[in-house]
């Protein structure tokens, strides 16, 4: 057997570089993979919450607290997953900040941001099931784009394979950051051998499960955050075989990759969250919106009802963020939005925003003040209105 014989015939390439400077200003190719899986995912959750009624732009607003809040539950999973890096010998405790250093975790970006989201939604009335739904088919996308941030970091690679996919592997300068290590001749130095693309494996996996969400929420019309438990399920199921797959240093509990065991866990936690929580989609009207005239109540189809003008000021009308929002069926959402007629009472509940940030239900006409000896007992609960809880990347 000849040398040329043992040369792969196909493989694919990697980055030799992932950092840039601009001037003083390093420019990262793992931040800019993972700012364009943000805004993917803002677009897709902007147009799926206006189809729910929500007020265009309330995702910016929701990813103002998500964003953040995700970052930091994706670093604190990483320092508590691999804590010998910062606290054990030889580690270094401050590194735990040095974010930019690499060390996140999707499974705390994931909470964290659920979290943030949590908050924004009660600022603004929104039932977060509503927004975990919305959601769904976006967040697959983003990590899809995120992990090519993986191959230009020559990082998260399976083992070695002789497949015609196999991927190249530089070795990194550990004295400079996000470039190839080179030899005396300025060569980019190569690891032995070809290995598995795991970050394209996952990515591949994550546009399916995308496309699965959105093809089933369509199909059978998910509510109550079952669209997100459907993301969850497929995500992690996916992850699982991927994660056996690896061969970069991690963590093990009985042997087995501890990502393997949160991806086990997390299915099984999301498949029960899906076979008991039943329910219709929800759908949400503003509750300060006005009834429409036939001749403004947008067209069957033409739009969503969140496009709608709700306030009008000295210098003409303009759109405004409503103070909260009803959560009604397709039924009535379909009703209002072809003929403009707001439904008599609410299909659930009526969310408002308040001033302490929490979002109460809202006051319906003819409730008296808590306290007041006379005031008039319901006795048709049709008329009371409940509030409802509406290391880079691992």
């Amino acid at each position: 057997m000849t040398l040329v014989s043992m040369t792969p015939l196909a493989a694919l390439p990697s980055p030799t570089t992932a950092v840039w400077q601009l001037g003083p200003v390093p420019i990262r190719a793992y931040a800019l993979c993972i700012v364009a899986g943000i805004v993917i995912a803002c677009l897709v959750t902007d147009r799926r919450l206006r189809q729910r009624g929500v007020a265009p732009g309330a995702v910016l607003d929701i990813a103002v607290w998500a964003v953040p809040t995700g970052i930091i539950g994706a670093r604190i999973y990483h320092v508590i997953t691999s804590p010998e890096k910062y606290f054990g010998t030889g580690g270094d405790p401050w590194k735990a900040f040095a974010i930019w250093e690499g060390g996140l975790g999707i499974w705390g970006a994931v909470a964290g941001g659920a979290v943030g989201a949590w908050i924004a939604a009660r600022q603004f009335g929104i039932p977060l099931s509503v927004v975990a739904d919305a959601l769904a088919p976006g967040l697959p996308l983003a990590q899809a784009v995120g992990r090519f941030g993986n191959w230009f970091n020559n990082e998260l690679y399976g083992g070695q394979t002789s497949l015609p996919w196999g991927l190249r592997i530089h070795r990194m300068d550990p004295d400079n950051p996000g470039h190839a290590l080179r030899d005396d001749a300025n060569q980019p130095i190569l690891e032995p051998g070809l290995y598995h693309p795991t970050f394209a494996y996952e990515a591949l996996w994550n546009l399916g499960v995308a496309g699965l969400v959105f093809a089933l929420d369509r199909r059978f019309k998910l509510g109550r955050g079952r669209a997100f438990a459907l993301y969850v399920m497929g995500y992690t199921a996916g992850r699982f075989w991927i994660e056996l797959m690896r061969s970069d240093e991690a963590n093990h509990i009985l042997g087995v990759r501890l990502n393997v065991w949160t991806a086990a866990l997390v299915f099984v936690g999301a498949l029960i969250y899906f076979l008991r929580v039943r329910g219709p989609r929800e759908y949400l009207i503003p509750i300060d919106a006005p009834a429409l005239a036939p001749a403004t109540a947008p067209a069957p189809g033409a739009g969503d009802v969140s496009q709608i003008d709700l306030s009008s000021t000295g210098k003409g009308s303009a759109t405004v963020a409503p103070v909260g929002y009803r959560v009604v069926d397709e039924e009535q959402f379909t009703a209002y939005r072809e003929t403009g007629v707001l439904p008599d009472g609410p299909a659930d509940a009526d969310l408002t925003a308040t001033d302490d940030g929490l979002a109460e239900p809202a006051p319906t006409a003819g409730d008296e003040p808590s306290g007041t000896a006379d005031a008039p007992q319901r006795d048709d609960p049709a008329d009371a209105t409940g509030s409802r809880s509406a290391d880079r990347d691992s």
